[in-house]
C-alpha cells in the first residue's frame, strides 16, 4: 500500500442472513443485536413512519431508497410512541438533516429509541437476494469495536422461529381502552380535535397506526380504542355504530385464534365494520377464508391497485408478508381490489351489507388521497343505518 494510502475503515456493523451470506458496514444507532426476518421497502419517504409502524414487528427493514435520515425526524410522525421495527439497513450513512419540521437526527433518534441501523450496503443486492430466496432471517449487529462472532450470529439467524405461526398482535397492541378525537394534521393549524357527536366507532387495536384513528375521526368518528384481545361482548357493550379492525404484525392465522370469534360476533349483530392490512386478513378469516405466507410480501409507497368495481388504479401504501387467498372466499363474499403487480387480493366485501376491508394502507396516503374514500364509505355505511 503506497505510504499517502489510508486503510479502509473497519466494519463496525454487520449483517448475516441465515444462508451464511454477510454484508459489512457502519453501524448507526444502538449498539447490541438484533434477530429478525428481512424485508425491503420502496417508499421514497416516510423512514419514520415506517420504523414506528407496528406492522413491521419482528422485521429489519431495507431502505431501497438510497437517502434515509435527509429530513431527520418529529415526533409528528411517529404512527406510535417508539418504533417497532428491529432495525433498518440502508445504502448511505444518514447525513445532517435539512428539513423545516425536524427536531432531531434520525441517528440519535435510533440512539434513543434502542434500534440498530447499518450503512454503506449493496442495498440492490440486498434486495435481488430478498426477492430470490423469499424474505430471510438475519441477525443484525452493531458493534463501534467491529468485534464480530460471524458464526454465532449466523446461527442465530437460522435458528429464529420466523413469522410463520407468530401471533404479534398480543405484543404491540394497547393494554387498556382509550378514546381518540385527533384528526389528521392540515396546514397551518397541524392536528386539530374533532368536536361535537359522532359516529361511535370502536377500533380494535393489532398495532393500529396513529393516522388510521386521525382519519376515522376526520370522517366524524368518535373512536374508542380497544386491545387485540377484546371479545364481542366487549365490543357490543360499548354500543358501537361501526367497527374497526386495525393493521398490525405477525401471522394472521395465529391472532385469529382469538380475533376471529370476536369478529364472528360483530357481524352476527349486523354492524358496519371496515378493516385494515391485518384487520383485512382477520376478516377473511372470519368468513370462511384463508390467508397464505407470501415470498417477499409487499412493502412499499407505489404499488397500483385496481378497483374491480369502478376499474379505477389507485397508488397505494403497503406493508403485509400474508395475504388472502382470493380462490377461498366463500360464497357472498366478493374480491373488490386486486394488485396490479401479482394479481394478489387486496380488498374483500360482503354482499348486501355494511361490511369491508383492503390489505392495503390508505391512511398512508401515497396518491396522495386515491384511497380515502374508504374512510367516507365507512362513515357513510353508519350514518345510512342512523337514518333506517
Amino acid at each position: 500500500m503506497p505510504a499517502s494510502a489510508k486503510p479502509t475503515d473497519k466494519p463496525t456493523a454487520c449483517l448475516a442472513l441465515a444462508d451464511g451470506t454477510v454484508f459489512y458496514g457502519k453501524g448507526f444507532g444502538a449498539t447490541g443485536e438484533t434477530v429478525a426476518e428481512l424485508v425491503f421497502n420502496t417508499a421514497m419517504t416516510g423512514y419514520q413512519e415506517i420504523m414506528t409502524d407496528p406492522s413491521y414487528a419482528g422485521q429489519v427493514v431495507t431502505f431501497t431508497f438510497p437517502h434515509i435520515g435527509n429530513v431527520g425526524v418529529t415526533p409528528e410522525d411517529d404512527e406510535t410512541a417508539t418504533p417497532v421495527a428491529a432495525g433498518m439497513v440502508v445504502k448511505w450513512d444518514p447525513t445532517e438533516p435539512s428539513n423545516w419540521r425536524a427536531t432531531g437526527e434520525l441517528t440519535q433518534w435510533l440512539t434513543s429509541k434502542g434500534r440498530i441501523g447499518i450503512g454503506g450496503i449493496d442495498t440492490r443486492r440486498l434486495t435481488r437476494a430478498i426477492r430470490q430466496q423469499g424474505a430471510p432471517h438475519v441477525a443484525l449487529a452493531h458493534d463501534p469495536e467491529g468485534n464480530f462472532d460471524l458464526a454465532a450470529l449466523v446461527a442465530k439467524a437460522r435458528a429464529w422461529r420466523g413469522l410463520v405461526g407468530l401471533d404479534l398482535a398480543k405484543d404491540v397492541s394497547c393494554t387498556q381502552s382509550y378514546r381518540w378525537n385527533e384528526k389528521t394534521w392540515a396546514w397551518p393549524e397541524g392536528y386539530t380535535e374533532r368536536s361535537g357527536d359522532g359516529y361511535r366507532v370502536v377500533a380494535i387495536d393489532y398495532g393500529a397506526k396513529r393516522n388510521i384513528l386521525r382519519c376515522l375521526a376526520s370522517v366524524g368518528c368518535d373512536v374508542t380504542v380497544l386491545p387485540a384481545t377484546a371479545t364481542a361482548e366487549d365490543v357490543m357493550a360499548l354500543n358501537p355504530e361501526g367497527v374497526f379492525l386495525s393493521n398490525g404484525p405477525g401471522d394472521p392465522a395465529a391472532t385469529g385464534a382469538y380475533a376471529v370469534p370476536m369478529i364472528q360476533g360483530v357481524l352476527a349483530r349486523d354492524v358496519p365494520l371496515f378493516g385494515i392490512c391485518l384487520g383485512h386478513q382477520m376478516l377473511a378469516l372470519a368468513l370462511g377464508a384463508k390467508t397464505v405466507k407470501m415470498n417477499h410480501g409487499h412493502h412499499g409507497a407505489n404499488h397500483p391497485v385496481k378497483a374491480l368495481g369502478t376499474g379505477k388504479v389507485e397508488i397505494t401504501s403497503m406493508n403485509h408478508g400474508f395475504t388472502v387467498d382470493s380462490q377461498t372466499l366463500p360464497k357472498g363474499v366478493r374480491e373488490t381490489h386486486v394488485s396490479l403487480f401479482d394479481g394478489s387480493n387486496c380488498g374483500i366485501a360482503v354482499e348486501g351489507k355494511p361490511v369491508f376491508s383492503v390489505q392495503y394502507h390508505p391512511e398512508a396516503s401515497p396518491g396522495p388521497q386515491d384511497s380515502f374514500y374508504l374512510f367516507e364509505q365507512f362513515a357513510e355505511a353508519i350514518r345510512a343505518r342512523r337514518t333506517v
